[in-house]
């Protein structure tokens, strides 16, 4: 018996479970969109229409995936738990005729400093649309004030941080410091 055997499990899935589905990032078949870090890994649910062989499963796809096979490895698949917090109204997401759809920033959560050896890089926590607040993520400042504006408000120094002595500053208490 070698190594790789103690963690192996068979997965098994019945006709009518419902799975999702592994997005491939190195094919660009299944990719909604360009390449980030807030692009699905799953896509689905999906419901299995049958055992194909061994470690096959026919999935029933929608209409927009009729350009790719419907029989995929156990590999490609996890099994769909329901949960209501999965589910996104399609109605609150506009999805453009190439399947794609366009992330939106709602609010500015934290801003902070990442020190680094010889300079110090602004980051902002950004809460996007259709996301919950755990699924927040760290964006560079700078970036963020140019492609929206609208975050950080009308004022020159609202809502900034400031980086002074080694420490943290927010502008109303810069005077007492």
């Amino acid at each position: 018996m070698s190594y790789a055997d103690l963690k192996r499990k068979e997965i098994e899935y019945s006709v009518g479970d419902m799975v999702f589905l592994k997005v491939s990032p190195w094919k660009k078949i299944l990719r909604f969109g360009k390449k980030c870090k807030l692009s699905p890994r799953f896509i689905g649910p999906y419901r299995v229409l049958k055992r194909v062989g061994p470690v096959a499963y026919q999935l029933k796809l929608p209409p927009e995936l009729d350009r790719i096979h419907n029989v995929f490895h156990v590999s490609m698949l996890r099994h769909y738990r329901s949960d209501p917090a999965h589910v996104v109204p399609v109605t609150e997401i506009e999805i453009q005729t190439d399947l794609t759809f366009e992330e939106e920033p709602v609010q500015i959560l934290a801003q902070d400093v990442k020190i680094l050896r010889r300079k110090s890089v602004p980051l902002v926590k950004v809460l996007w649309r259709n996301h919950s607040r755990e699924e927040a993520t760290w964006e560079l400042e700078e970036a963020m004030q140019q492609q929206y504006p609208h975050l950080f408000g009308s004022g020159k120094f609202r809502g900034r941080n400031f980086f002074k002595e080694g420490r943290v500053v927010t502008p109303q208490f810069s005077r007492i410091l």
